[in-house]
Protein backbone atom coordinates (compact mmCIF):
# COMPACT_ATOMS: atom_id res chain seq x y z
CA UNK A 1 0.00 0.00 0.00
CA UNK A 2 2.86 2.01 0.98
CA UNK A 3 4.13 1.83 -2.88
CA UNK A 4 1.25 2.97 -4.30
CA UNK A 5 1.05 5.92 -2.40
CA UNK A 6 4.49 6.67 -2.73
CA UNK A 7 4.34 6.19 -7.17
CA UNK A 8 2.30 8.99 -7.64
CA UNK A 9 4.57 11.99 -5.81
CA UNK A 10 7.46 9.64 -7.73
CA UNK A 11 6.34 10.24 -11.18
CA UNK A 12 5.27 14.01 -10.37
CA UNK A 13 8.99 14.48 -9.27
CA UNK A 14 10.22 12.91 -12.48
CA UNK A 15 8.54 15.26 -14.65
CA UNK A 16 9.40 18.28 -12.85
CA UNK A 17 12.36 20.52 -15.06
CA UNK A 18 15.89 20.65 -13.73
CA UNK A 19 16.61 23.65 -11.54
CA UNK A 20 17.54 27.00 -13.77
CA UNK A 21 20.87 27.94 -13.20
CA UNK A 22 21.42 30.57 -10.49
CA UNK A 23 21.78 34.47 -11.25
CA UNK A 24 25.56 34.47 -10.80
CA UNK A 25 25.64 31.61 -13.64
CA UNK A 26 23.06 32.91 -16.16
CA UNK A 27 24.73 36.13 -16.46
CA UNK A 28 27.92 34.44 -18.08
CA UNK A 29 25.48 32.47 -20.61
CA UNK A 30 26.68 33.65 -24.12
CA UNK A 31 23.84 35.30 -26.22
CA UNK A 32 23.14 36.98 -29.33
CA UNK A 33 24.79 40.23 -28.67
CA UNK A 34 28.33 40.33 -28.21
CA UNK A 35 30.21 40.44 -25.20
CA UNK A 36 33.90 39.93 -24.04
CA UNK A 37 34.89 42.40 -26.18
CA UNK A 38 38.77 42.45 -25.71
CA UNK A 39 41.56 44.93 -28.18
CA UNK A 40 44.62 43.82 -28.57
CA UNK A 41 47.39 44.14 -31.67
CA UNK A 42 48.47 41.24 -33.35
CA UNK A 43 50.69 43.72 -35.72
CA UNK A 44 52.39 47.08 -35.43
CA UNK A 45 50.22 49.55 -32.73
CA UNK A 46 50.23 52.16 -34.93
CA UNK A 47 48.51 50.98 -37.76
CA UNK A 48 46.59 48.16 -36.99
CA UNK A 49 43.81 47.21 -34.24
CA UNK A 50 43.10 43.51 -33.26
CA UNK A 51 39.25 42.52 -31.69
CA UNK A 52 37.38 39.75 -30.13
CA UNK A 53 34.23 39.02 -29.10
CA UNK A 54 31.78 36.18 -27.55
CA UNK A 55 28.56 35.42 -28.92
CA UNK A 56 26.68 32.17 -28.31
CA UNK A 57 27.50 29.72 -31.61
CA UNK A 58 25.29 30.28 -34.90
CA UNK A 59 23.50 33.28 -35.95
CA UNK A 60 24.84 35.37 -39.31
CA UNK A 61 28.60 35.93 -40.12
CA UNK A 62 30.71 37.91 -37.79
CA UNK A 63 31.69 41.04 -38.87
CA UNK A 64 33.12 44.35 -37.08
CA UNK A 65 33.16 48.12 -38.15
CA UNK A 66 35.59 51.14 -38.21
CA UNK A 67 35.45 54.37 -38.94
CA UNK A 68 37.71 57.79 -37.73
CA UNK A 69 36.09 59.25 -35.09
CA UNK A 70 34.09 61.84 -35.27
CA UNK A 71 31.52 64.45 -33.46
CA UNK A 72 28.51 63.98 -35.24
CA UNK A 73 25.94 60.99 -35.68
CA UNK A 74 26.18 60.57 -39.52
CA UNK A 75 29.57 58.68 -39.33
CA UNK A 76 27.64 55.13 -39.56
CA UNK A 77 27.15 55.50 -42.88
CA UNK A 78 30.76 55.92 -43.89
CA UNK A 79 32.32 52.31 -41.64
CA UNK A 80 33.99 50.35 -43.04
CA UNK A 81 32.92 46.30 -42.58
CA UNK A 82 35.83 43.86 -41.85
CA UNK A 83 34.76 40.32 -41.45
CA UNK A 84 35.54 38.10 -38.39
CA UNK A 85 36.77 34.79 -38.35
CA UNK A 86 35.11 32.48 -35.38
CA UNK A 87 36.89 29.86 -32.98
CA UNK A 88 34.20 27.51 -31.66
CA UNK A 89 34.88 26.72 -27.63
CA UNK A 90 33.09 24.12 -25.58
CA UNK A 91 33.14 24.24 -22.02
CA UNK A 92 31.76 23.20 -18.91
CA UNK A 93 28.60 24.61 -18.92
CA UNK A 94 27.77 25.44 -22.74
CA UNK A 95 29.21 26.35 -26.27
CA UNK A 96 30.47 29.41 -27.39
CA UNK A 97 32.01 30.97 -30.34
CA UNK A 98 34.72 33.37 -30.18
CA UNK A 99 35.43 35.74 -33.58
CA UNK A 100 38.06 37.91 -33.85
CA UNK A 101 38.22 41.07 -36.62
CA UNK A 102 41.86 42.99 -37.43
CA UNK A 103 41.83 46.60 -38.34
CA UNK A 104 44.71 46.82 -40.81
CA UNK A 105 46.01 49.91 -42.38
CA UNK A 106 44.66 52.31 -40.50
CA UNK A 107 46.75 55.70 -40.18
CA UNK A 108 48.87 56.13 -36.92
CA UNK A 109 47.79 58.44 -33.72
CA UNK A 110 44.15 58.51 -34.85
CA UNK A 111 40.98 58.23 -33.12
CA UNK A 112 38.55 55.75 -34.39
CA UNK A 113 35.33 54.43 -33.70
CA UNK A 114 34.71 50.58 -33.98
CA UNK A 115 31.85 47.92 -33.21
CA UNK A 116 31.21 44.13 -33.56
CA UNK A 117 28.28 42.04 -34.29
CA UNK A 118 26.46 40.28 -37.09
CA UNK A 119 24.99 42.99 -39.15
CA UNK A 120 21.49 42.82 -36.63
CA UNK A 121 23.21 42.67 -32.99
CA UNK A 122 25.65 44.90 -32.58
CA UNK A 123 27.38 46.28 -29.76
CA UNK A 124 27.89 49.96 -28.47
CA UNK A 125 30.57 52.38 -31.11
CA UNK A 126 34.11 52.16 -29.27
CA UNK A 127 36.43 55.15 -29.27
CA UNK A 128 40.27 54.27 -29.61
CA UNK A 129 43.27 55.74 -30.73
CA UNK A 130 46.68 54.20 -32.75
CA UNK A 131 49.69 55.14 -31.76
CA UNK A 132 52.27 57.24 -33.02
CA UNK A 133 54.64 56.02 -35.39
CA UNK A 134 57.37 57.92 -33.47
CA UNK A 135 58.59 58.08 -29.91
CA UNK A 136 56.61 59.73 -27.46
CA UNK A 137 55.19 60.14 -24.00
CA UNK A 138 52.21 57.56 -22.96
CA UNK A 139 51.17 56.03 -19.82
CA UNK A 140 50.48 52.27 -19.60
CA UNK A 141 48.89 50.22 -16.63
CA UNK A 142 50.16 46.85 -14.83
CA UNK A 143 48.59 44.48 -12.72
CA UNK A 144 49.77 41.57 -10.87
CA UNK A 145 48.14 38.42 -10.03
CA UNK A 146 44.48 39.23 -10.41
CA UNK A 147 43.17 35.04 -9.59
CA UNK A 148 40.72 35.77 -7.01
CA UNK A 149 37.77 37.64 -6.02
CA UNK A 150 37.42 39.09 -9.61
CA UNK A 151 33.99 40.16 -9.11
CA UNK A 152 33.74 40.95 -5.67
CA UNK A 153 37.10 43.00 -5.23
CA UNK A 154 39.59 43.10 -8.09
CA UNK A 155 36.70 45.19 -10.22
CA UNK A 156 37.23 47.99 -7.56
CA UNK A 157 41.05 48.45 -8.41
CA UNK A 158 40.70 48.01 -12.35
CA UNK A 159 38.03 50.77 -12.33
CA UNK A 160 40.40 52.95 -9.64
CA UNK A 161 42.83 52.48 -11.98
CA UNK A 162 41.24 54.13 -15.13
CA UNK A 163 40.32 57.27 -12.72
CA UNK A 164 44.25 57.74 -11.66
CA UNK A 165 45.62 57.23 -15.26
CA UNK A 166 42.60 57.81 -18.15
CA UNK A 167 44.18 57.78 -20.81
CA UNK A 168 46.63 54.99 -20.20
CA UNK A 169 47.53 53.21 -23.57
CA UNK A 170 47.26 49.76 -22.49
CA UNK A 171 47.05 47.24 -19.43
CA UNK A 172 49.87 44.89 -18.91
CA UNK A 173 48.50 41.37 -16.71
CA UNK A 174 51.65 39.32 -15.41
CA UNK A 175 49.55 36.21 -15.69
CA UNK A 176 46.93 34.51 -13.31
CA UNK A 177 44.40 36.37 -14.69
CA UNK A 178 42.05 33.58 -13.19
CA UNK A 179 42.67 31.01 -10.64
CA UNK A 180 41.34 28.13 -13.29
CA UNK A 181 41.82 28.73 -17.08
CA UNK A 182 38.90 26.34 -17.80
CA UNK A 183 36.47 28.05 -15.68
CA UNK A 184 34.33 30.31 -18.04
CA UNK A 185 32.38 31.78 -15.29
CA UNK A 186 35.90 33.00 -13.65
CA UNK A 187 36.59 34.49 -17.55
CA UNK A 188 33.05 35.81 -16.99
CA UNK A 189 33.71 37.64 -13.75
CA UNK A 190 37.59 38.99 -15.62
CA UNK A 191 35.70 40.69 -18.29
CA UNK A 192 32.62 41.74 -16.52
CA UNK A 193 34.56 43.34 -13.62
CA UNK A 194 37.17 44.88 -16.57
CA UNK A 195 33.75 45.51 -18.82
CA UNK A 196 34.10 48.68 -21.55
CA UNK A 197 37.86 49.21 -20.53
CA UNK A 198 38.80 46.42 -22.35
CA UNK A 199 37.27 47.71 -24.97
CA UNK A 200 38.84 50.93 -25.49
CA UNK A 201 42.04 49.92 -23.71
CA UNK A 202 44.16 47.11 -25.47
CA UNK A 203 45.61 44.43 -22.97
CA UNK A 204 48.77 42.73 -23.13
CA UNK A 205 48.72 39.48 -20.93
CA UNK A 206 50.88 36.84 -20.17
CA UNK A 207 50.17 33.00 -19.00
CA UNK A 208 50.70 32.25 -15.01
CA UNK A 209 50.78 28.49 -14.01
CA UNK A 210 46.43 28.79 -13.40
CA UNK A 211 46.06 29.46 -16.72
CA UNK A 212 47.49 25.76 -17.37
CA UNK A 213 45.36 23.08 -16.83
CA UNK A 214 45.01 19.26 -17.28
CA UNK A 215 42.96 18.35 -20.03
CA UNK A 216 40.71 15.40 -20.31
CA UNK A 217 43.35 13.40 -21.51
CA UNK A 218 45.37 14.40 -17.87
CA UNK A 219 47.95 16.59 -20.05
CA UNK A 220 48.23 19.96 -18.93
CA UNK A 221 47.97 22.40 -21.16
CA UNK A 222 47.53 26.15 -21.83
CA UNK A 223 43.61 26.41 -21.73
CA UNK A 224 41.68 27.23 -24.04
CA UNK A 225 40.19 30.46 -23.42
CA UNK A 226 43.64 32.01 -23.68
CA UNK A 227 44.33 31.14 -27.99
CA UNK A 228 40.18 32.33 -28.28
CA UNK A 229 39.87 35.27 -26.55
CA UNK A 230 43.51 36.82 -26.76
CA UNK A 231 45.14 37.72 -30.20
CA UNK A 232 48.78 38.21 -29.87
CA UNK A 233 51.25 39.35 -32.20
CA UNK A 234 52.86 36.17 -33.35
CA UNK A 235 56.09 36.59 -33.27
CA UNK A 236 57.59 34.71 -30.56
CA UNK A 237 60.31 32.19 -30.82
CA UNK A 238 59.26 28.79 -33.30
CA UNK A 239 58.15 26.33 -31.45
CA UNK A 240 57.16 27.85 -28.18
CA UNK A 241 53.42 28.00 -26.56
CA UNK A 242 51.79 30.65 -26.21
CA UNK A 243 52.70 33.62 -24.27
CA UNK A 244 56.20 34.74 -26.19
CA UNK A 245 55.81 37.98 -28.07
CA UNK A 246 56.92 41.96 -28.02
CA UNK A 247 55.36 44.85 -29.56
CA UNK A 248 57.00 48.72 -29.74
CA UNK A 249 54.70 51.33 -28.41
CA UNK A 250 56.14 54.72 -29.33
CA UNK A 251 59.75 54.03 -28.11
CA UNK A 252 59.11 51.33 -25.80
CA UNK A 253 59.80 47.67 -26.46
CA UNK A 254 57.15 45.67 -24.92
CA UNK A 255 58.28 42.26 -24.05
CA UNK A 256 56.10 39.51 -22.41
CA UNK A 257 57.90 36.08 -22.04
CA UNK A 258 56.26 32.84 -20.46
CA UNK A 259 57.59 31.42 -17.64
CA UNK A 260 55.84 28.56 -17.45
CA UNK A 261 57.56 26.49 -19.71
CA UNK A 262 60.59 26.52 -22.22
CA UNK A 263 62.69 28.86 -20.24
CA UNK A 264 65.56 27.58 -22.53
CA UNK A 265 63.97 27.91 -26.08
CA UNK A 266 62.56 31.90 -24.90
CA UNK A 267 66.28 33.17 -23.93
CA UNK A 268 68.06 32.87 -27.70
CA UNK A 269 65.13 34.78 -28.85
CA UNK A 270 64.83 37.05 -26.32
CA UNK A 271 69.06 37.92 -26.65
CA UNK A 272 67.96 38.14 -30.54
CA UNK A 273 65.07 40.22 -30.29
CA UNK A 274 66.62 42.61 -28.01
CA UNK A 275 69.98 43.16 -29.39
CA UNK A 276 68.22 44.73 -32.67
CA UNK A 277 66.14 46.38 -30.27
CA UNK A 278 65.49 50.62 -31.59
CA UNK A 279 63.88 51.55 -28.48
CA UNK A 280 65.32 53.97 -25.59
CA UNK A 281 63.23 51.62 -23.04
CA UNK A 282 62.64 47.93 -22.71
CA UNK A 283 59.95 46.43 -20.20
CA UNK A 284 59.88 42.61 -19.83
CA UNK A 285 57.20 40.86 -18.13
CA UNK A 286 55.62 37.35 -17.54
CA UNK A 287 54.50 35.54 -14.39
CA UNK A 288 56.87 33.82 -11.76
CA UNK A 289 59.72 35.98 -10.34
CA UNK A 290 62.87 35.61 -10.64
CA UNK A 291 63.23 36.34 -6.71
CA UNK A 292 60.91 35.18 -4.55
CA UNK A 293 58.64 37.34 -2.34
CA UNK A 294 56.53 35.07 -0.18
CA UNK A 295 57.43 32.62 3.27
CA UNK A 296 58.17 29.05 1.72
CA UNK A 297 58.89 30.01 -1.98
CA UNK A 298 62.61 29.50 -3.49
CA UNK A 299 63.81 31.98 -6.24
CA UNK A 300 63.01 30.55 -9.58
CA UNK A 301 66.71 29.08 -10.52
CA UNK A 302 66.14 28.59 -14.54
CA UNK A 303 64.92 32.09 -15.13
CA UNK A 304 68.00 33.61 -13.07
CA UNK A 305 69.97 31.47 -15.39
CA UNK A 306 68.33 31.39 -18.29
CA UNK A 307 66.74 35.00 -18.45
CA UNK A 308 69.05 37.55 -16.41
CA UNK A 309 72.33 37.38 -18.35
CA UNK A 310 70.19 38.57 -21.42
CA UNK A 311 68.72 41.44 -19.24
CA UNK A 312 72.00 42.65 -17.64
CA UNK A 313 74.06 42.02 -21.14
CA UNK A 314 70.89 43.99 -23.25
CA UNK A 315 69.74 46.56 -21.32
CA UNK A 316 66.13 45.51 -19.54
CA UNK A 317 65.19 48.50 -17.67
CA UNK A 318 62.25 47.00 -15.82
CA UNK A 319 60.86 43.45 -15.08
CA UNK A 320 56.86 42.97 -14.42
CA UNK A 321 56.05 40.05 -12.66
CA UNK A 322 52.96 38.16 -10.28
CA UNK A 323 52.78 35.53 -8.91
CA UNK A 324 53.68 35.82 -4.78
CA UNK A 325 50.47 37.70 -3.98
CA UNK A 326 52.54 40.26 -2.00
CA UNK A 327 54.51 43.13 -2.82
CA UNK A 328 58.12 44.14 -4.07
CA UNK A 329 61.00 46.36 -5.54
CA UNK A 330 63.95 46.08 -6.18
CA UNK A 331 66.53 49.13 -6.57
CA UNK A 332 68.82 49.32 -9.95
CA UNK A 333 70.08 45.87 -10.01
CA UNK A 334 73.01 45.72 -12.89
CA UNK A 335 70.62 48.05 -14.79
CA UNK A 336 67.24 46.78 -14.23
CA UNK A 337 64.42 47.65 -11.51
CA UNK A 338 62.51 43.93 -10.68
CA UNK A 339 58.70 44.51 -9.34
CA UNK A 340 56.38 42.09 -8.57
CA UNK A 341 52.54 42.82 -7.27
CA UNK A 342 49.45 41.89 -6.81
CA UNK A 343 45.44 42.87 -7.55
CA UNK A 344 43.45 40.90 -6.82
CA UNK A 345 42.37 39.68 -3.03
CA UNK A 346 44.27 36.54 -2.86
CA UNK A 347 47.58 37.44 -0.40
CA UNK A 348 50.63 35.62 1.08
CA UNK A 349 53.14 36.29 3.94
CA UNK A 350 55.87 38.54 2.90
CA UNK A 351 59.35 36.99 3.21
CA UNK A 352 61.52 40.19 3.47
CA UNK A 353 64.63 40.17 1.99
CA UNK A 354 67.67 42.06 1.48
CA UNK A 355 67.29 43.40 -2.08
CA UNK A 356 63.54 44.48 -1.78
CA UNK A 357 63.50 48.63 -1.39
CA UNK A 358 59.83 49.05 -0.78
CA UNK A 359 57.09 46.18 -0.04
CA UNK A 360 54.03 45.25 1.22
CA UNK A 361 51.27 42.76 1.93
CA UNK A 362 47.84 41.80 2.41
CA UNK A 363 47.06 45.28 0.24
CA UNK A 364 45.62 45.30 -3.83
CA UNK A 365 47.62 47.45 -6.14
CA UNK A 366 48.35 48.77 -9.25
CA UNK A 367 50.66 50.10 -10.96
CA UNK A 368 51.42 53.24 -13.66
CA UNK A 369 54.05 53.50 -16.09
CA UNK A 370 54.80 56.82 -17.94
CA UNK A 371 57.70 57.22 -20.46
CA UNK A 372 58.70 60.73 -21.95
CA UNK A 373 61.65 60.81 -23.67
CA UNK A 374 64.64 60.18 -21.18
CA UNK A 375 62.97 59.55 -17.96
CA UNK A 376 60.77 56.75 -16.96
CA UNK A 377 57.85 56.89 -14.07
CA UNK A 378 56.64 54.25 -11.98
CA UNK A 379 54.12 54.81 -9.48
CA UNK A 380 52.66 51.81 -7.20
CA UNK A 381 48.94 52.76 -5.96
CA UNK A 382 46.44 50.88 -3.32
CA UNK A 383 42.98 50.02 -4.51
CA UNK A 384 41.63 53.52 -3.24
CA UNK A 385 44.20 55.38 -5.11
CA UNK A 386 46.65 56.32 -2.90
CA UNK A 387 50.67 56.93 -4.20
CA UNK A 388 52.51 53.86 -2.16
CA UNK A 389 55.88 53.51 -3.93
CA UNK A 390 57.49 55.25 -6.60
CA UNK A 391 60.28 55.63 -8.63
CA UNK A 392 62.15 57.01 -11.34
CA UNK A 393 64.82 56.14 -14.01
CA UNK A 394 66.49 58.67 -16.49
CA UNK A 395 68.65 57.46 -19.16
CA UNK A 396 71.96 59.12 -20.22
CA UNK A 397 74.52 59.58 -22.60
CA UNK A 398 75.31 56.04 -23.89
CA UNK A 399 72.60 54.16 -22.29
CA UNK A 400 73.75 55.15 -18.92
CA UNK A 401 70.63 55.04 -16.29
CA UNK A 402 69.91 56.47 -13.23
CA UNK A 403 67.71 55.51 -10.28
CA UNK A 404 65.66 58.00 -8.25
CA UNK A 405 63.95 56.65 -5.42
CA UNK A 406 60.69 58.34 -5.16
CA UNK A 407 58.45 57.04 -2.09
CA UNK A 408 56.11 58.83 -0.23
CA UNK A 409 57.50 60.50 2.96
CA UNK A 410 55.68 59.21 5.73
CA UNK A 411 53.53 56.45 4.18
CA UNK A 412 55.08 54.08 6.11
CA UNK A 413 55.13 49.87 4.78
CA UNK A 414 51.88 47.96 4.98
CA UNK A 415 53.80 44.56 6.82
CA UNK A 416 51.52 42.45 9.16
CA UNK A 417 49.88 43.44 11.11
CA UNK A 418 50.31 46.90 10.57
CA UNK A 419 48.58 46.23 6.97
CA UNK A 420 45.52 46.20 8.17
Amino acid sequence: MAALLLAPALAVRAQEKPAADPPEVQMHRPGTLPDRITLTWVSDPATSLAVTWRTEPGGKGPVAQIVPAHPGISFEAKAKSVEASTQKLDTKRWQAAYHTAQFQGLEPDTAYLYRVGDGDHWSEWFQVRTAKDKPAPFSFVYFGDVQNGIRSMWSRVVRESFRTAPDARFMVFAGDLVTDGNDDLLWGDLFGAGGWLFAMTPVLPTPGNHEYRKDDDGETRLAKHWGAQFKLRPNGPEGVDHGAYYIDYQGVRMVSLNSYKQVEEQAAWLDDILSRNPNKWTVAFFHYPLYSLSKGREDHQSLIKGWKPVFDRRGVDLVLTGHDHTYARSGLQERTVYVTSVSGSKMYELDRKPWMKRAAENTQLYQVVSVDGDRLSFETRTATGSLYDAFELRKGPGGTVSFKDRAPKGVPERIRPAAD
